[in-house]
């Protein structure tokens, strides 16, 4: 946002844990965004996702690289149309990397390639509740790359999901990553700012595109 009294810039927000601000540009969140659009055409496409209680999360996602469901992966969208999974592109896990390294440090980049990601699509009444991403063997950092309306982001602890917690303004651009002590962090959306997504980037709600390293064997 032009004209801020106070910039917005790198913060730790707990160790591990690192949020980076406009880390897109312009012309890349256009780019991500019509390649999330592909993704979420059918087969294997945006769906809403059914809890094992039976009721449903208000955000709906699409999988690339393998497809999670509560709570595992599969190579179908098998609490959806059967369809195999979209596979995960080479680029997108180059970003991933790139966006360790920016904002944790090249020593922190894990040596196995990024092979999964997890966009979630908000409306202005989505959420999202306090949850671990721990259905991955590995633990090597997650990255969040959000698109569209700002959304509050509550970042917890390890052991919980009550306080203490942090709340994060995320906005179109911005990049957020956790591993270390804060992979298995509990974390969450209680909140989207309906319409305050950039004009000129053309998108109604909120994009999260989440990149994890699974760990899993190739073959499995």
């Amino acid at each position: 946002m032009d004209g801020e009294l106070f910039p917005r810039t790198r913060t730790e927000v707990a160790p591990g844990a690192v949020h980076l601000p406009d880390w897109l540009d312009a012309a890349q969140q256009r780019t991500l965004l019509d390649a999330c659009r592909e993704w979420a055409r059918p087969p294997a496409g945006l769906r809403t996702v059914r809890t094992p209680g039976g009721g449903t999360m208000t955000a709906r996602q699409v999988c690339l690289g393998r497809h999670w469901y509560p709570y595992g992966y599969a190579r179908t969208v098998v609490d959806g149309d059967g369809s195999p999974v979209k596979p995960f592109p080479a680029w997108l896990g180059e970003l991933g990397r790139r966006a360790v390294a920016d904002a944790l440090g090249a020593a922190q980049v894990d040596p196995a390639p990024y092979d999964i990601a997890l966009i979630n699509f908000y409306d202005g009444d989505a959420r999202m509740g306090m949850h671990r991403d721990a259905d991955e063997t590995s633990h090597a950092p997650v990255v969040s790359l959000s698109l569209g309306d700002t959304c509050v982001f509550r970042f917890g602890n390890t052991e919980t999901r009550a306080r203490p917690c942090t709340d994060v303004e995320l906005r179109s651009g911005d990049l957020f990553v956790f591993g270390g002590p804060s992979r298995l962090a509990y974390h969450g959306v209680p909140r989207v700012r309906a319409g305050t997504a950039p004009p000129g980037l053309g998108l109604t709600g909120r994009l999260n595109i989440t990149l994890r390293v699974s760990g899993f064997p190739a073959d499995a």
